[in-house]
């Protein structure tokens, strides 16, 4: 999914669960505006945040006021994913999560993975839903169909990132307050630092979580099986984009890095056994893009990347 500066939500991909919304045909293939409502219903309106599970996808829409308080969902989730109830497992047409965020707060955050997803409000509590057999949403771990509060957090949440079976809980990001929740595997657990740098964005893998610090350098912990965490040597990063198993950077000099799990072409050309493991690649860079233009954002999914290119 693509979600425009004025709140539009455009995206590609297989139609099939319902998470690219009503319309379906051959244009899966390439980016085009998601119709969310039935003809005759009201449209969602303006759009602030999104996320996606393996076939769900998830929206925060503004109110009438501008604040992030209304969530629908969309797609299909057998273990709660829609967060919906029971009883809704697939729908191709964004339905409302009731009662939720509760009233008087609105939704900062919004954060998924393959089968669960984590909302942070701004009061800094947050809730989730969706596949928490491993407590990657909270105790008790369980399948959750509805949003549920997080307890036992003992500061004011500001972030969250998911992966495969675990949450990563941040504070502010000068507070060095963070918290895994889930699965150990990978020690994505007893490996994570006691207090967080100061950051500018945090991601996570489907086994990794990434910190950028405020400087500039990239922290990383868990799988590297494939050489998934921070080559030595990196130069200043402005941007990160987290894939499934590989990283896409945005140098301070206007490249374009990545590493990791590089089987699909994700990683570039360059790779030995698919990997691209302790280096990496520049699969981008400002110096070989027409005048006039620059390296806006990058974005990294399921083997995928992608570089955004902007007309000055």
């Amino acid at each position: 999914m693509l979600l425009t500066k004025t709140g539009q939500l455009y995206g590609s991909g297989d139609p099939t669960p319902g998470a690219c919304g009503l319309k379906t045909g051959p244009d899966a293939a390439v980016f085009r505006e998601l119709q969310l409502t039935k003809s005759g219903e009201p449209p969602i309106g303006e759009i602030a945040l999104i996320t996606a599970t393996w076939e769900a996808s998830i929206i925060v829409a503004k109110d009438a006021d501008g604040k992030n308080n209304r969530v629908f969902s969309f797609g299909a989730g057998l273990k709660g994913e829609l967060g919906l109830g029971e009883l809704i497992v697939r729908t191709p047409s964004a339905s409302q999560i009731r009662d939720f965020p509760p009233p008087g707060t609105q939704v900062v955050d919004l954060a998924a993975c393959m089968g669960h997803a984590i909302a942070v409000l701004d009061n800094g509590e947050a809730y989730g839903w969706g596949n928490g057999r491993k407590a990657q949403a909270g105790e008790p771990g369980q399948v959750i169909h509805a949003p549920r509060k997080i307890e036992g957090i003992d500061f004011k949440i500001a972030r969250a990132v998911c992966g495969r079976e675990f949450t990563c809980l941040f504070g502010d990001s000068r507070s060095g307050n963070i918290k895994v929740l889930g699965s150990d595997k990978w020690e994505i657990q007893s490996s994570a630092p006691t207090t967080c740098p100061e950051w500018k964005d945090v991601g996570a893998s489907w086994g990794n979580v990434f910190i950028l610090t405020k400087e500039g350098s990239l922290q990383g912990w868990g799988r590297d099986d494939h050489g998934q965490l921070p080559p030595s040597n990196l130069p200043e990063l402005d941007k990160i984009a987290i894939g499934s198993e590989h990283v896409v950077t945005l140098s301070a000099a206007g490249d374009v890095l990545t590493w990791g799990w590089g089987e699909h072409g994700n990683c570039g050309p360059q790779v030995e056994n698919n990997d691209v493991k302790g280096r990496w690649n520049v699969i981008a860079s400002s110096k070989f893009i027409p005048p006039g233009s620059k390296i806006g954002e990058i974005g990294a999914g399921c083997a995928t990347s992608w570089v955004f290119i902007t007309a000055e």
